[in-house]
């Protein structure tokens, strides 16, 4: 990896709207650090269209390619930014690992946690353990302290921007008080139209309905800013859709911190909006929006008792600059841990800890028992796929 103030090396995989979108201008913000060398789509039509916009953007040339393995082995980039669909997330982001590339994935970076535990397995190792666990010898491998990538990360971007960064220390730092009662709520919509895209509604291809594909975001902020999840409790339906996962699902979540949350995913509601709502003992944080934030969305309210009793802490005013939640947020992040030798954030046991909630969602929706963290080992069919075989929501073909 560069570390002579060359910019590092990225290729993408996908070429489409995400991609166009997000990860383009993502790049371009950080031209100075990362260059876009190479992309990689089966679709021709596509592939050739962002070529040209790539170059529009970025004032460079872009290598395109159609296979996955022959730009990795021409390139070999230091990054690969993963902008397909989700059945191909897991094999791609092995593939780029293998080749020795940071990977920073479009979410869900995979369909289940076995195949999340496939894609810890090849990344690199941190501190002193070698691979498996095992102690580096003295004088060899990676030093305390040290990690020796690669690395993959999902991309959350909702964890990013500086309204983020703030509730997060507000909330860990104790000045809001303790967290009691939250609300997590992703209530969108989406038409036929929207599923006739064949690998959308489809466990096989998408993992899930609107509470992998939709709702995982505003979940992971949820992680991000309370921590770690004991106990899970949920239903989950499919009301308005002909399609093989749920539209709508509910769920009740008890923290370490014995604070409790409801949670909403749906794609049913006309009046879409993505909220997070955290009570704690002093005040109240909230945000509303759609898909994304900046510091106005956040909002914090004194708990009852504080009036008159002082004036709301000045620390709960958001901060002056204001950094908008994006990919380009996320991606700056990234490029700082490349730099530093650091594991990625969104990456580890942090993106297992989400995906494990969803899938424990799931298993709590589909077999009416709460479920607890720690409970899906590789001898629960839920850890191998989100509809955990369940003769009511599996496809016939895994009943």
């Amino acid at each position: 990896m560069p570390v002579d103030g060359t910019p590092l090396r990225a290729a993408v995989v996908g070429t489409g709207g995400i991609v166009t979108d997000s990860h383009l201008p993502a790049l371009r913000a950080h031209s100075a650090r990362v260059r876009l060398v190479a992309a990689v789509d089966v679709d021709d039509a596509s592939l050739s269209a962002f070529l040209r916009t790539a170059h529009a953007a970025l004032g460079e040339r872009v290598a395109g390619y159609r296979e996955l393995a022959a730009m990795l082995a021409a390139e070999r980039p230091d990054l690969v930014l993963v902008g397909t669909p989700p059945a191909l997330h897991a094999t791609q982001t092995v593939a780029a690992l293998r080749a020795g590339a940071w990977v920073l994935c479009e979410k869900p970076l995979c369909l289940s946690l076995a195949e999340y535990d496939t894609i810890a397995a090849e990344e690199g190792t941190e501190g002193t353990e070698g691979p498996g666990g095992t102690q580096s010898a003295a004088g060899s491998g990676p030093q305390p302290g040290a990690v020796d990538g690669p690395f993959a990360s999902c991309v959350f971007q909702h964890r990013y921007g500086s309204g983020a960064a703030h509730a997060r220390d507000l909330l860990r730092s104790g000045r809001l008080g303790p967290p009691l009662v939250a609300h997590c709520q992703t209530t969108w919509y989406r038409d036929a139209a929207y599923y006739s895209v064949p690998w959308r509604g489809r466990w096989a291809t998408e993992g899930g309905g609107p509470t992998v594909g939709h709702g995982i975001h505003q979940m992971d902020l949820l992680l991000h800013l309370l921590g770690d999840w004991r106990e899970i409790r949920a239903m989950a339906g499919r009301l308005a859709h002909d399609v093989e996962s749920e539209d709508v699902s509910t769920a009740l979540v008890r923290f370490e911190s014995g604070a409790l949350a409801t949670v909403v995913n749906s794609v049913l509601s006309a009046d879409e909006v993505s909220r997070i709502r955290i009570d704690c003992a002093d005040a109240t944080v909230e945000l509303t929006h759609l898909y994304g934030h900046g510091n106005d969305d956040w909002a914090y309210t004194p708990a009852p008792h504080a009036h008159g009793l002082r004036a709301p802490d000045a620390h709960w005013r958001t901060p002056a600059a204001d950094v908008p939640s994006s990919h380009a947020a996320q991606l700056g992040g990234f490029l700082d841990a490349m730099e530093k030798g650091e594991r990625p954030p969104g990456s580890g046991r942090d993106a297992r800890r989400t995906l494990e909630l969803l899938a424990a969602l799931y298993k709590s929706a589909f077999t009416a028992a709460p479920v607890h963290a720690g409970e899906l080992s590789p001898r629960d069919p839920f850890y191998c796929a989100m509809h955990g075989n369940h003769p009511d929501w599996a496809p016939r073909e895994h009943c």
